[in-house]
């Protein structure tokens, strides 16, 4: 498989890699024994880079990849920024999940923080490395007002930490996991980063990014993980944007795209799948599958070559920004 650098580090990753949110229960019940032939049939293949989190279930993720990983050669991405403390949360559906572990978290991005989360993570994940280091939903989507202090928190320690884990060789690359643009800005303005996984922001439906983020980033030098290529499933058929029933502006564009697809013969998920890549400063694409089955229709989709008049058509008919490098 393909594989991109992260940054200007030495580090490769694989341009499809798997979103471990669902190994976790997070809007999909589904067991450890599922969750394992999920990760193995990507194994399977030929998928090398994984990321996963502690919120994922509150630990649940971590566990099964961590199990399936252990004595193999792989690429993780993992997240800081949520501590776990002992004691479930009332009602999990209210946080999308399904049969979570026992605890509930704890937010915070100071030094201390930071170091504590990373033990942590190695700890649940039973591995000796976690390659990328995120710090998770920093930002007013997730907080709202209280991301001032939040922010403030990362910007005079938790970044520090980070970074020290880089310079220490304890990790390979530093960055965000978030779903808004302005929060990366704001985070090229208070360190050094490698890469942003960002959700949702630059897919075939939406390239909100191409406005100021991906310019400063190229300046930076700082690459992009795509998550979220289907939008959290409209491009897939299903009826959830941002985690939310799609608004009905939402699902005539993705009716527009589904329609311009099947003039081309071609499934709209693989176009999905493809668009980011055309960009040069994304470095892989994490679609998050909710089980084998569905992850054996993505590496199809991946495989499907995209006529290059399919694209031409989606730019002469405005349904993306013509900014937007030609994949």
């Amino acid at each position: 498989m393909e594989k991109r650098k992260i940054g200007q580090t030495d580090l490769e990753i694989d341009v499809l890699g798997l979103g471990c949110a669902p190994l976790g229960g997070n809007f999909v019940d589904l067991d450890y024994a599922q969750a394992a032939a999920l990760i193995q049939a990507a194994k399977d293949a030929g998928i090398g880079y994984f990321d996963t989190a502690p919120w994922y279930g509150f630990g649940r993720s971590e566990r099964v990849v961590g199990d399936l990983l252990r004595g193999n050669d792989y690429v993780l991405s993992d997240k800081v920024g949520r501590l776990l403390a002992p004691g479930g949360v009332d009602n999990p559906e209210d946080f999308g999940m399904i049969d979570p572990l026992p605890f509930h978290v704890i937010y915070d991005y100071s030094y201390g923080g930071i170091m504590r989360a990373f033990e942590d993570n190695l700890q649940r994940l039973g591995l000796d490395r976690i390659d990328i280091l995120l710090a998770h939903d920093i930002g007013t989507f997730q907080h709202g007002d209280a991301n001032e202090k939040h922010f403030k928190d990362l910007a005079e320690g938790g970044y520090r930490a980070m970074d020290d884990l880089r310079k220490a060789g304890s990790v390979k690359a530093i960055g965000l996991g978030v779903n808004e643009n302005q929060v990366c800005l704001d985070a090229l303005a208070i360190g050094d980063w490698d890469v942003f996984l960002l959700a949702g922001r630059y897919t075939l439906l939406e390239q909100t990014a191409l406005n100021e983020l991906f310019p400063a980033c190229e300046a930076a030098g700082t690459t992009i993980i795509c998550g979220g290529p289907f939008n959290s499933g409209i491009l897939v058929g299903r009826e959830m944007w941002n985690y939310a029933k799609a608004p009905s502006e939402i699902v005539e564009k993705a009716r527009a795209l589904g329609a311009l697809a099947e003039e081309f013969s071609i499934p709209l998920a693989a176009a999905a799948l493809h668009f980011p890549l055309g960009n040069p400063i994304i470095s892989s694409v994490i679609p998050g599958p909710r089980s084998k089955e569905e992850l054996e229709q993505i590496i199809p989709w991946f495989e499907t070559p995209i006529p290059s008049d399919f694209w031409s058509a989606l730019y002469d008919r405005g349904l993306v920004d013509d900014r937007a490098p030609h994949p």
